[in-house]
């Protein structure tokens, strides 16, 4: 027996299993040497004896005593099986703890590594299963390689009929609502052709609902009472609406909730409306009915529920009701206009409106209904007594003045200023008075003492406001009325420094918004003020240009010339709107007065030589532009004297011009561009390439003389010639666009399609955002590449005409008659001074328009003044087409459009197009004017 002694002395019996030793690992162990597992202690009854228990320490040497014993039976001895199998897991210690026993610690522990087992295997479930799935699918099959040689038979598959698919949807769907053929039957019949019934009871229940909610429905009395025709009931049924039972369920809801707020609070009175409108919308008005009838008792001084009540009666019961409300609420007049509306005639409303007037004296509302439902005579007595009773309200008092005679009218409106001190409305009013009757010193009078009385008063005043009230009167048709009042209040709040910005933004809204007086009276004021000032003379000039009349423009311009006399701008104005209405002798006096006031404006020379000129008086121009040249002209007055010699076919003047204009101005390159055209028109080639090389040498960054070199040498010397001065041209002026657009047509003019493709390549590479080497790429490019090609044309240069204009003809060729109509005003908006797109557009509508869009584009052309266009200059600038009109010269255009599409003359319209230009030249048509 083991005993253990504490340290207090004592000697005590040692714990339960317990082992000495067994802390520090004294337990049976294994070596490399044995074979076999490891020898698991043996299981003792009495552990704690010290007799049974083995040596502590030692190995599996034998026991002392035991020598030479038996092995049979050893195993048993031993606990173990020495010829186990070793465990991969556990390794020699499989059968260690085999023997011992399983206690709640135990069960512990194994639940917690469980757990923890479960969790790790969660966490990697989905990685396994998806690298098992990947593993699966790259795992081949293995096909059937004999079917090559099986003859495949032959499948051939049909659509499903729809019949069949209609039917076995009705087989599965559940029906919850009617169908369009049982709405349109009213609801009290069933197709055939729906669901199979299995229960006929629940549909004749259904169906006797159905028809008492519209029974119910309609019960047109309070007592309950119906006025269901005996005969037609039927047919008056299958024309009322059939609620869902969704419906129907949302309004039980609100049903039961409002009969709650009703019960609870019966002095509420939206609650009784709330509950009426939802037994409306139900169908019941009856219960409605009642139901605002319990509100009116129980809120007998809330209007609203007296003229829901009204609203629901019937016509014959309506005016009962609204009498008993105005009854009970006496003061109401909302309830006093209602009743009026109720009455059939004038008669019984005005005297219902009357009786309302009685208690409510000082309404407005009743006095304007009353005094609407007067004649003139009896309208005016009653807003006598209106004014009395409501002498505050200003509407009452003007209606009073409109009604009465001037002298009257003066008066009402005296009283009503003793009244209304500050109200600016009676001013007004008085001045338009004053307008109307003739007497135009009184207005400005008015309106100037408005303005000190309502500030002496203390009143703002608005300048904003005032400027309405001015378009107010404007619109009235009392202009002088509105010429006052801006004057008045236009300087009001205004620093000095702002006035001419501030005056003339005013204008320009008071012009947007079409109040045309309002806008020209700040004009007037303003240029009284800013007497020497040329924008806004020039400002009210396009103001009266465009909404004036001709005789207004005319003395708008000649105070603006005394006033400005050394503006040539208003003098060549004045000038040209002389010209234009056809009074060329006044223009010439004016342009006289202006040589006068400024003896060395070239402007006013050049202005009267055109004059002379365009009314084909070239001796006139002729010694205006000598007398020019004498004083020292500039380039342009050399120019214009060659125009006009050129005019006159003497060539060897023009040439003595050019020559002595060169000398002077060697870098002016019209000069030298006239010079080599006049040598190329008579035939001199040769001193024609002299002009231009020489020209180039002077003037080296100049692209038309580069270009018109470039045709010389084509047409004397052929394409090689040509093709060397455009890549120097480029050379010279890189990313210049029309050159590489002048070496492409060329080389298309000889045949060379590839070349120009190339060179057209490299053209968009060196200018990629220019528009007219994109619009020559969309014609170029063959018909079904067209629409890619301005795909990309409009990603790269989206704003530019000349690529509109080449989508607009796309759209053309492909008879989409709308999109080229938007495609070609889109172009002509964006640059209205190239000729060509106004006759591309005009040939459009000739073809596919009517009259009235044919005069509007050619109207548009006309205002536009085109200048510019390849096809459009080459005619303007031309010798016989100097006088013509920009009417006549866009019908050349037209014309030269479709000799170029068409070269045999082959377009339709060709032929047209030649005898209404022949028809228009016979009739004289003349150049539009131009300043």
């Amino acid at each position: 027996m083991v005993f253990l002694r504490a340290p207090d002395g004592r000697t005590h019996h040692p714990p339960p299993n317990y082992v000495a030793g067994l802390g520090r690992g004294a337990t049976g162990f294994t070596t490399r040497s044995d074979i076999g597992p490891a020898r698991a202690a043996p299981d003792l009854p009495d552990r704690s004896a010290a007799a049974a228990a083995p040596a502590v320490g030692r190995g599996r040497g034998k026991p002392p005593g035991d020598d030479d014993g038996d092995d049979d039976g050893g195993d048993e001895e031993k606990g173990y099986d020495e010829n186990q199998k070793f465990d991969e897991f556990e390794g020699n210690d499989a059968g260690l703890f085999s023997n011992a026993d399983y206690d709640d610690d135990d069960r512990e522990a194994d639940a917690v590594w469980e757990s923890i087992d479960q969790r790790m295997d969660s966490r990697r479930k989905d990685r396994r299963e998806a690298r098992l799935k990947q593993e699966i699918e790259n795992i081949p099959e293995i096909g059937d390689y004999s079917l090559r040689n099986k003859k495949k038979r032959f499948e051939s598959f049909v659509p499903v009929p729809d019949t069949l698919l209609e039917k076995a949807r009705q087989e599965q769907e559940h029906v919850t609502a009617l169908d369009p053929k049982s709405r349109a039957a009213g609801g009290t019949e069933t197709p055939w052709a729906q669901t199979p019934v299995t229960d006929l009871t629940a549909v004749g229940e259904g169906r006797g609902t159905v028809l008492s909610l519209k029974l119910d429905r309609l019960s047109d009395s309070v007592s309950g009472l119906t006025v269901v025709d005996p005969k037609g009931y039927l047919t008056d049924l299958k024309s009322m609406k059939i609620t869902s039972d969704a419906e129907i369920s949302d309004i039980k809801k609100a049903r039961l909730l409002l009969k709650s707020v009703t019960q609870t609070n019966p002095k509420h009175p939206p609650g009784w409306i709330a509950a009426a409108r939802l037994e409306e919308v139900a169908g019941k008005l009856q219960v409605a009915r009642q139901l605002i009838q319990r509100g009116c008792e129980e809120c007998p001084t809330n209007e609203d529920v007296w003229l829901e009540a009204c609203r629901l009666a019937s016509p014959d019961e309506a005016k009962a009701v609204i009498a008993r409300g105005v009854k009970a609420i006496p003061n109401s007049v909302k309830l006093w206009l209602q009743a009026a509306k109720l009455e059939t005639s004038d008669l019984n409303k005005s005297r219902v409106l009357r009786k309302g007037l009685e208690h409510i004296p000082d309404s407005v509302r009743l006095w304007k209904a009353v005094v609407e439902l007067a004649n003139e005579e009896d309208a005016r007595l009653l807003l006598h007594r209106a004014v009395e009773c409501c002498p505050l309200h200003v509407e009452l008092w003007l209606a009073l003045a409109r009604l009465e005679t001037y002298d009257q009218a003066k008066k009402v409106l005296n009283k009503a200023r003793e009244k209304l001190p500050k109200e600016p409305a009676i001013w007004i009013t008085a001045a338009k008075l004053e307008e109307a009757n003739g007497n135009t010193q009184s207005v400005i009078k008015v309106i100037e003492r408005s303005i000190k009385t309502l500030q002496r008063e203390g009143l703002d005043i608005d300048r904003e406001a005032w400027l309405k009230e001015a378009e107010a009167a404007e619109r009235a048709g009392s202009v002088l009325t509105c010429q006052a009042i801006v004057k008045s209040t236009i300087g009001i709040g205004v620093d000095e420094e702002d006035r001419k910005r501030t005056w003339v933004a005013d204008a320009e809204e008071c012009k947007k918004r079409g109040s045309i007086e309002t806008a020209r009276a700040i004009y007037a004021h303003a240029l009284s003020v800013f007497v020497s000032k040329k924008s806004i003379w020039l400002k009210a000039a396009q103001l009266e240009k465009s909404h004036g009349t001709k005789e207004s423009l005319y003395n708008l311009l000649r105070k603006a010339v005394t006033y400005n006399p050394r503006a040539e701008v208003l003098w060549l104005m004045s000038a040209k709107e002389k010209w234009l209405a056809g009074d060329v002798p006044a223009a010439r006096a004016i342009l006289q007065e202006a040589y006068a006031s400024l003896p060395n404006s070239e402007e006013i020379w050049l202005a009267a030589f055109k004059l002379e000129f365009e009314n084909n008086e070239p001796e006139r121009a002729r010694i205006l532009l000598s007398k020019a040249r004498e004083r020292g002209g500039t380039e342009r007055v050399w120019m214009k004297s060659a125009i006009v010699e050129r005019e006159l076919g003497n060539v060897d003047e023009e040439r003595k011009l050019l020559e002595e204009g060169l000398k002077l101005f060697p870098s002016f390159f019209k000069l030298w561009l006239m010079l080599g055209q006049m040598e190329d028109r008579l035939g001199h080639g040769s001193k024609a390439k002299e002009v231009y090389e020489n020209a180039l040498k002077h003037c080296p960054s100049c692209i038309p003389l580069w270009l018109c070199l470039a045709n010389l040498e084509e047409k004397i010397n052929g394409l090689s010639k040509s093709r060397a001065v455009l890549t120097m041209a480029r050379k010279k002026n890189p990313a210049t666009p029309e050159l590489w657009l002048a070496a492409v047509r060329a080389e298309l003019r000889h045949g060379n399609k590839k070349e120009a493709d190339a060179l057209l390549a490299k053209a968009l590479q060196e200018c990629p955002t220019s528009g007219i080497l994109w619009a020559a790429a969309i014609e170029m490019v063959p018909r079904p590449q067209r629409k890619a090609k301005s795909s990309d044309a409009i990603k790269r240069c989206d704003h530019d005409p000349h690529v509109i204009a080449a989508v607009a003809k796309l759209f053309w060729h492909d008879r989409k008659v709308d999109k080229a109509r938007s495609w070609l005003n889109r172009a002509v908006t964006l640059a209205p001074d190239i000729g060509d797109f106004w006759a591309l557009y005009y040939k459009f509508e000739l073809q596919h328009g009517n009259a009235d869009t044919q005069k509007d584009v050619l109207q548009r052309c006309v205002a536009a003044e085109p200048k510019h266009g390849e096809r459009w200059q080459a005619i303007t600038k031309a010798v016989e087409n100097s006088h013509l009109s920009i009417e006549a010269l866009l019908k050349k255009a037209v014309v030269a459009l479709g000799q170029e599409e068409n070269p045999n003359a082959a377009d339709p319209y060709y032929k047209t197009y030649h005898k209404e230009t022949q028809l228009g030249s016979e009739l004289g048509w003349t150049r539009a004017a131009t300043s």
